[in-house]
């Protein structure tokens, strides 16, 4: 069998993880993983040995006894294995049995001792590490795992964005929060970042719509859960399916590029973008004049002793503007994730007026 290099492959594009959410017994971890490795379209076998559960009673995994399984699946398929560790003891467990690559799951990258201490297990190593996004909307918890990492010397470290946990979420499991995964991006462009689908959709059948969603965004791969029979699945039966159903995902797929390769359409796109451009230096120019006559208002409301904030006036504001936006085609989201930033920007403005008594002008 070919030797793995795993170096290559995991500046491979795009990269395709796959594998149950949890190994349960050796015939379903070994059955799932040949299906995969049929397909030719699978890069690597995920699955959970240990399962880090928001409560207890349910199955938390196999342990130890699982590695040898994952082992097997390399052998027998080729294919190399990621595992997840939330601690130190399972790291030095799960470095015994050579995986090719770990991760860090959600509710442990939410922790900074947790990851600290098995970034200090790791260092010195060659292990190649992902880290998931924390479980609660937090960028700098985010990029603090990452450079934990990489000051410990991991070379090879990657990002999942696995979604959010957000209260009142209903349409998927974790709230994708693309924006956030966006801006994860921009901070870190040379940095491998995958989608889990899974975890964000919950169901089975939002899995393709998520998949697209993300290599239309340009994410570097996907991991995604698949088991070989996951209405029996232990853990998280709703969200996996079956390595054919994979198969089917990974085929309908649109697998977009960055850049055309028609210096007409580069042309075109390029003329779009000079337009946008323009708008934007208007909008600039427009906020700038917005946040001046914010500074007067400052300066009135103290010399006549007015409250800075207004909830009333606010509140019709946001309303008004919500309907308008609506007719332009605009989201009530966007209108008023946009309208808060002005807001608080305008507030801090006649903040700094009443109390520090400084302009934008000064």
């Amino acid at each position: 069998m070919t030797k793995i290099n795993i170096d290559e492959l995991f500046r491979k594009r795009p990269l395709i993880i796959a594998g149950p959410c949890s190994a349960e017994t050796e015939e379903q971890v070994l059955g799932t993983a040949k299906l995969l490795a049929e397909s030719k379209k699978v890069d690597m076998f995920r699955a959970g040995i240990w399962k880090p559960r928001t409560r207890p009673g349910s199955f938390e995994g196999i342990g130890i006894e699982g590695l040898p399984w994952l082992q097997k699946v390399r052998e027998q398929t080729g294919l190399p294995f990621c595992v997840e560790v939330a601690t130190t003891k399972q790291a030095e467990l799960a470095l015994a049995f050579s995986p090719d690559m770990l991760w860090i799951g959600a509710r442990t990258t939410a922790s900074p001792v947790t990851v600290q201490e098995i970034a200090d297990a790791l260092k010195g190593t060659d292990t190649y590490v992902l880290i998931k996004n924390p479980i609660n909307p937090e960028l700098e918890l985010w990029t603090g795992a990452l450079e934990r990492m990489l000051r410990s010397g991991i070379k090879n470290v990657g990002l999942i964005h696995r979604g959010f946990s957000v209260y009142g979420n209903m349409e998927y499991r974790y709230a994708p929060m693309w924006h956030l995964a966006i801006e994860m991006r921009r901070r870190n462009p040379d940095v491998l970042m995958i989608c889990d689908p899974t975890h964000i959709s919950g169901k089975r059948d939002l899995i393709q719509s998520v998949s697209q969603h993300a290599i239309d965004l340009d994410f570097d791969g996907l991991m995604i859960e698949s088991h070989i029979d996951p209405d029996c699945a232990l853990t998280d039966k709703n969200q996996q399916i079956t390595p054919g159903r994979l198969n089917e995902i990974l085929n309908s797929l649109i697998w977009r590029k960055e850049k055309s390769t028609e210096p007409q359409q580069n042309l075109a796109l390029q003329q779009l973008r000079s337009q946008i451009d323009q708008i934007d230096d208007e909008l600039l120019q427009l906020l700038g004049r917005r946040m001046s006559v914010a500074d007067k208002i400052g300066l009135f409301k103290k010399e006549n002793n007015i409250t800075i904030l207004q909830p009333e006036r606010w509140n019709e504001i946001l309303e008004k503007e919500i309907d308008k936006g609506a007719k332009l085609g605009l989201s009530p989201e966007f209108i008023k994730s946009y309208l808060e930033a002005v807001h608080g920007e305008s507030i801090n403005r006649q903040n700094s007026v009443i109390y520090e008594g400084k302009t934008g002008n000064k």
